[in-house]
């Protein structure tokens, strides 16, 4: 804490923050968390197990960990620090030295409580939900939550990651999550960020890919006043994957900035990553694609595509791809462009009688769904093309009106 403090929070001369406006944050002040009420039907369609925070305290009343595998442990951790669990602290004594990592600082001094899900060696442990809802309470809060999810060898698993508003709240949520993924193991992990429309919602998740382990994230940016999060992972076993995809869907005055940190380590890895971003409004999405492709990594296969629609003047897109090379026998490409609508497409909708916002909505849905093909699951897919379906029709009120 003390070296956040001195530090202080990062301005435009900082490159990793360049695009993220945090001047308001420096005027403001945030009370401890407390739990607030909200609707049980915010969680209808979210099944178990789940494991829920209600502004950042584990909600024993709404999780639900019924149907949970046999060989998978999933815990609060404020349980598992109150039980003096050594493996449940390890985690939390990382040091984060760049000045950059300044929420990172603050996380690793404030952090009390969050996910703790570990899967054991060959177990196929089906679906988890990891639920955490802002919901209003007198007063503007703040809450610093740590997760850590780790399979073991040949171990697979679905997560989906729930970050909802239950109402009008000004809140702060700054989570860390890691992610440890040893040979073998596969992750299929989903993250629907829908925060309340002047929250402000930082996230930074650091993982570490085994050897032959595969990664399969979606990140869907929906929600808050204010979004950043950063997903750095390094790919240190030989043959490691990762298939990264997300969507940004900026509307009002939001502003959403995603950083990617790809670190390829081990020989013959691959990454491919697809992210969408949509800006309508005066909102501003702002991405940071960073590939690394260190000396000895031969064999890496690396691809980023980063595509961005401006569905209003007074919308804006920044992207910057970085692909940086230390090593021989590699593919490696990335491409990045911000446009409008295809005209041609728009008219081709129009001459077979589709009115003008059917035929815009049918464009930008093709658009986004492109990147839910990260997971083969049907139903994973669909339950995740309803949730960005209904952003994309409220993004279109915005752009039409």
């Amino acid at each position: 804490m003390e070296s956040a403090l001195q530090a202080g929070l990062p301005h435009a001369r900082s490159e990793a923050w360049k695009y993220t406006p945090l001047r308001n944050l420096e005027r403001r002040s945030y009370a401890q968390p407390q739990a607030g009420a909200f609707d049980d039907a915010l969680l209808a369609t979210i099944p178990a197990p789940r494991l829920v925070f209600n502004n950042g305290r584990y909600d024993a009343a709404h999780s639900d960990l019924d149907g949970l595998a046999a060989g998978v442990s999933l815990r609060p951790l404020s349980q598992l620090l109150a039980g003096d669990d050594a493996r449940a602290s390890n985690f939390l004594e990382r040091r984060f030295e760049r000045p950059e990592e300044i929420f990172a600082r603050i996380n690793a001094a404030l952090a009390d409580d969050g996910a703790v899900l570990r899967v054991e060696a060959g177990v196929q442990a089906g679906t988890v939900h990891l639920v955490f809802v802002g919901a209003p309470v007198a007063g503007d809060i703040a809450w610093h939550l740590r997760n850590l999810i780790e399979l073991q060898e040949g171990a697979a698993l679905t997560l989906i990651e729930h970050t909802l508003g239950a109402g009008s709240h000004s809140h702060l949520g700054n989570s860390l999550s890691h992610v440890h993924l040893a040979p073998r193991a596969t992750l299929s992990h989903a993250r629907v960020q829908d925060e309340a429309a002047s929250a402000v919602a930082i996230a930074r998740t650091d993982a570490v890919l085994s050897r032959e382990s595969v990664y399969r994230r979606l990140d869907l940016e929906l929600g808050a006043a204010l979004s950043r999060h950063e997903l750095n992972v390094a790919l240190h076993g030989e043959a490691a994957q990762l298939h990264a995809n997300g969507v940004l869907l900026a509307t009002g005055k939001r502003h959403l900035d995603t950083r990617l940190g790809i670190d390829h380590v081990g020989r013959d890895s691959r990454c491919d990553l697809v992210w969408r971003g949509m800006g309508a409004g005066r909102s501003r999405a702002a991405f940071h694609g960073g590939i690394l492709i260190r000396e000895g990594a031969d064999g890496t296969a690396a691809m980023l595509s980063n595509k961005n629609l401006l569905l209003s003047e007074g919308a804006e897109i920044d992207t910057q791809p970085v692909l940086e090379i230390h090593a021989d026998e590699v593919q490696a490409a990335h491409g990045a462009t911000v446009g409008q609508l295809d005209g041609n497409a728009l008219f081709y909708l129009r001459s077979r009688g589709l009115p003008a916002e059917q035929a815009r909505a049918l464009l930008t849905a093709a658009f986004c769904r492109e990147t839910l093909s990260v997971f083969e699951d049907p139903q994973l897919r669909a339950t995740l093309e309803a949730r960005l379906d209904a952003a994309l029709t409220a993004l279109e009120e915005v752009a039409s009106a």
